[in-house]
Formats: C-alpha cells, sequence, structure tokens
C-alpha cells in the first residue's frame, strides 16, 4: 500500500502506541510524525515533520499532506499554565491541522478528545474539548472520527495523581462498569490507538464519536 498516515502528538501516551502501530502496518507506507523538535526517526518509513511553532501550522500544508491523520494532542491545565495556553493545545492545533487535512483531501481525520466533552459545559476542560469536537464536525471533512476515553491506563512520562487514584478506583470497581455503564471504564492507550488505526482502515462513516467500549469492541 501507498497510504500516509499523519500523527500530532506521537510523543504523548495514545500516540507513542499509535506510533508503533502504524510503523509495524503494511497499509502505510509513509508515517509521518509532526513535532516540534527531532525525536530521532526521519529514516525509512517514518518522515519528521519539525515544526517549532505549531502556531505557524498552515504555513506547511504541502509538508503535511497525508492520507489519514491522527491528532493526540492534549495537555493539563497544570502543565500548561493558563487556561489560553491549555484551549491553543486542545482546540487551536486540533482546529489547525483539521484545516489542513480539509484542504489536502484526507480520506479521514481522528481526534482524541476525553468523555464529558461539551461545548456548553461549566467545566472549562470539558467546553474546549466539545469546541474542539464542534469545529472538526462542522468542517464537512470527507471522514472525521472523534475518541472519547474515559480513564486512560499505561506508562505516562509525567506523573499525574489524581490519574492515579482515578485510574485505582476504576479497576477495583471494573465489576461496576457493565451494560450503559460500559464506556465509563477504563481503557488502555494501546486499545485506543488501535481503533483508531482499525476506524481508519475500515470505517466508511462520514463523522462518527467513538467511546470506550465501543473502541473495545473494535479490539
Amino acid at each position: 500500500m501507498s497510504n500516509t498516515a499523519l500523527i500530532a502528538g506521537a510523543t504523548g501516551l495514545v500516540g507513542g502506541h499509535l506510533l508503533d502501530i502504524l510503523m509495524e502496518d503494511d497499509y502505510y507506507s509513509t508515517v509521518k510524525v509532526l513535532t516540534r523538535r527531532s525525536i530521532g526517526g526521519d529514516d525509512g518509513k517514518l518522515k519528521e515533520i519539525i515544526i517549532e511553532d505549531f502556531d505557524d501550522l498552515e504555513n506547511h500544508v504541502e509538508a503535511l499532506k497525508a492520507d489519514d491523520y491522527f491528532c493526540c494532542l492534549g495537555t493539563t491545565m497544570k502543565k500548561a499554565g493558563s487556561k489560553e495556553a491549555f484551549k491553543k493545545v486542545d482546540y487551536r492545533y486540533p482546529a489547525s491541522l483539521a484545516a489542513i487535512a480539509r484542504e489536502n483531501s484526507a480520506s479521514s481525520f481522528h481526534l482524541v478528545s476525553a468523555m464529558g466533552a461539551n461545548a456548553n459545559s461549566l467545566i472549562f476542560y470539558n467546553k474546549v474539548k466539545g469546541e474542539a469536537e464542534k469545529a472538526i464536525q462542522a468542517m464537512k471533512l470527507s471522514k472525521a472520527f472523534i475518541y472519547r476515553p474515559s480513564f486512560i491506563e499505561g506508562e505516562r512520562n509525567e506523573s499525574r495523581t489524581g490519574e492515579k487514584v482515578a485510574l485505582w478506583v476504576a479497576d477495583k470497581l471494573d465489576f461496576v462498569f457493565t451494560g450503559p455503564l460500559k464506556k465509563y471504564g477504563a481503557i488502555h492507550a494501546h486499545e485506543i490507538a488501535e481503533a483508531m488505526v482499525k476506524t481508519a482502515k475500515n470505517d466508511k462513516s462520514s463523522f462518527k464519536i467513538l467511546e470506550s467500549d465501543q473502541m473495545k469492541e473494535l479490539i
């Protein structure tokens, strides 16, 4: 196959697993990684697209040309340092990348969002995630998929005490998450990545939102 995939956020938890899967998948002959600095992999199938300032993405449309776009960008309020900085990473950059995907006539666009995303939410985090989803849906891309995981399992580079506690509780109460509550159960980052790739290759929907239980059904 001569398909090209592009990942934004390949150094993150989900993005890292996604990169590993795409590198082993013969469906893709080229995997582009959008990054601010080299991750040391611009060789053969893997191509680094180094853009130091993501505010300048619209000036790199040709370099960012791909068939399937996977946006795994995301931060936390603590790491971002301000609401403005958080919104830049979780809303502006994904929306900019989706616009580039549309301009390049991409086959599909995939965004890792979060459970509870709602543009009308009074919770800032959920509101921003919802606004990003809404912006991408409004672009009328050929195919767009939103992934709303609950608690994400996996080894992170940074410590998130609140998440660790939530994951511990979710694990102990795993038996509770059945039936209509299945979507609230924890999901591993690798499972999200697998679901994204399978959806890109097989799903013909023009727009779809997938929650944790639906992602697991694809594995």
